[in-house]
């Protein structure tokens, strides 16, 4: 019976965008949402592995998790002011629909505009809070995605029986980095999923008369938790799932393949 009602809440969510703007209303937000993914991931990397750096230097061995954890979240915090107003127009174009009173944004510069003289430039960091929170989602994945790949060097070492310092990047292939990023992404959704839900509907655009549905962060856990219950923190993590799993796969297939690349470049040069 909950999974005839799951599949029919699924069914309605997905056709009522259909009824509504047609096929072009499942795609509202897009572009916000590639260029936020493309911004945020190349900013991530690009902090994360400056962390690392630094904390590496003096050391010999390789970074402990606390290390790790902490460069995760020094790069998540970087990206976070740098992409949250992306995010919040992203939620905003994806929320909006013929029934809402207010005029319609017409797309991403529009929506910025609009939201700057309607609301001010604080507006553009509303859920920021939340977003906050959500830099253990990315600590928790890159945790999770090295401690895993030390569990299969060292399997795959032992089975070559080779010296897993100098034959990391050739033990792993292109399979093995899909199966770490999609199990370490899994691993990160299912922990911060919350801070999302609680982003979202703070993100949401206030009615005519300007009064947001949420004060802050405390209002929507309460609101949630009373009306909703613990399942509410949870509402649309099978779509999330989905969508982020695979991406997350394929990044790290090309990030570690990329790399793969430069190093094989300087050691030629």
């Amino acid at each position: 019976m909950f999974d005839a009602l799951l599949c029919d809440r699924m069914f309605s969510n997905i056709m009522m965008p259909l009824c509504w703007q047609g096929l072009k209303g499942l795609y509202a937000g897009f572009f916000p949402a590639v260029l936020g993914s493309t911004v945020s991931w190349g900013l991530y990397f690009f902090f994360y592995s400056r962390a690392k750096q630094r904390y590496s230097k003096n050391r010999d061995e390789k970074l402990s998790p606390g290390l790790h954890l902490a460069s995760a979240a020094e790069a998540g915090a970087l990206v976070c002011f740098c992409t949250n107003p992306i995010w919040l127009v992203k939620t905003r174009l994806q929320l909006q629909n013929p029934l809402h009173q207010t005029r319609r944004y017409s797309g991403l510069y529009d929506a910025l505009k609009t939201i700057m003289r309607e609301e001010g430039w604080r507006a553009l960091y509303k859920g920021i809070v939340p977003s906050l929170f959500l830099v253990s989602h990315g600590a928790v994945q890159f945790t999770a995605y090295e401690e895993l790949r030390k569990v299969v060097v060292d399997y795959k070492a032992k089975q070559r029986k080779e010296d897993c310092k100098s034959a990391d990047t050739d033990l792993l292939n292109s399979v093995d980095y899909a199966v770490l990023g999609g199990s370490s992404k899994i691993a990160a959704i299912i922990l911060t999923y919350p801070f999302q839900v609680i982003r979202s509907r703070l993100q949401q655009r206030p009615t005519m008369e300007g009064i947001p549905r949420y004060m802050d962060s405390w209002h929507v856990m309460k609101a949630t938790a009373r009306f909703e219950g613990f399942r509410g923190f949870y509402k649309g993590i099978t779509p999330n799932l989905l969508k982020n799993v695979p991406a997350s796969s394929i990044t790290f297939i090309v990030y570690e393949n990329v790399l793969k690349l430069l190093k094989l470049g300087r050691t030629s040069d």
